[in-house]
Parts: C-alpha cells; structure tokens; sequence
C-alpha cells in the first residue's frame, strides 16, 4: 500500500482488514483526499481519519467510496459487511469518569471535546447515522416535526397563490 502511513499495532484484525481494504478502494478510485471530498459529503480530514483508523468512517461515507469507486452488488454489500464488523471491534475512545456534584461541569461525563466518549459528537456524522439523543423527543421526532411543517407552510403558500392570483 504505497504512501500510506502504518496502521496502529494495536489495531483488532477486523479494523485493520477493513481499513486496509479501504485505502485500496481509495487507491483505485485514483482520487486524492481532496477530491475525494470534494465528491462526497465528508472532508479531507474526516477521509485522511477514516483511511489512518483513527476514527470509524459512516456507513455513508463507505457508501459513497464504493459508488465512486464503481462498486455495486455484491461488492458494496461485503464492504457493508466489513464495516459492520470493524466498527463492532473499533476500539472506542477513552471515557473520563463523570465529575462530582460539585464540578462546573453540569454533572456529565465528558471526554476532552466536549462529548460522551461515543462517535455520537462527530460533525462528520451525517444525522441519518447518529443515534438518537438520551432525553427528549430524538432527532427523527424533530425531523418530522419539521417535515410537517414545511409541509403546512408549503400548502399554506400554495392556497394563498391561488387565491391571489386566481
């Protein structure tokens, strides 16, 4: 695998097998991270963490190299499989334990950016991918609470053309 930096030896085999794979789709694609980003919705860093195995890509994002890399079929659901696999055996990041009552910190465990110690906090995590939130209505209550919305606003819009314009 030509200029690519070494995986972490620590690495389950299930995530060095997936991003291995990885950067040869990538590799086949002829695209540098920059282009590669520029044709899908995820960044040049969100690519170069992905392809480095610092961070577990979205299944979107695995998507979309397949696509540009022309797989389909077949192929693209073993690459679904492969990440299936590597993101179970991911290691996860370190957790820092909740702070006491008494901290500044709102009672909640953070890790060092501000977020559980999931991936739920990665911006490159499209909304389709992350999980539900803990308390609350979730983000597909809010969702469809837009959609419903738009879709009263769209159809007010519409009665008033009619009526305005006959």
């Amino acid at each position: 695998m030509g200029g690519w930096q070494p995986l972490p030896d620590d690495l389950p085999p299930e995530v060095r097998h997936f991003v291995e794979q990885l950067r040869l789709l990538k590799d086949r694609t002829g695209l540098s991270l920059v282009a590669l980003g520029a044709r899908t919705a995820y960044s040049k860093s969100s690519w170069h963490r992905y392809l480095n195995a610092t961070q577990p890509p979205p299944r979107q994002a695995v998507a979309a190299l397949c696509r540009i890399a022309g797989l389909g079929g077949t192929d693209a659901e073993r690459f679904g499989v492969r990440w299936e696999l590597a993101v179970e055996a991911w290691p996860r990041p370190a957790t820092v334990p909740a702070p006491s009552e008494g901290s500044d910190a709102g009672g909640r465990g953070s890790d060092e950016h501000g977020g559980s110690g999931e991936y739920e906090d990665d911006p490159t995590l499209p909304w389709w991918d992350a999980p539900p939130e803990q308390s609350g209505r979730g983000r597909s209550g809010r969702l469809l609470l837009s959609a419903v919305l738009l879709l009263l606003v769209t159809l007010l819009i519409g009665v008033v053309g009619t009526v305005a314009f006959g």
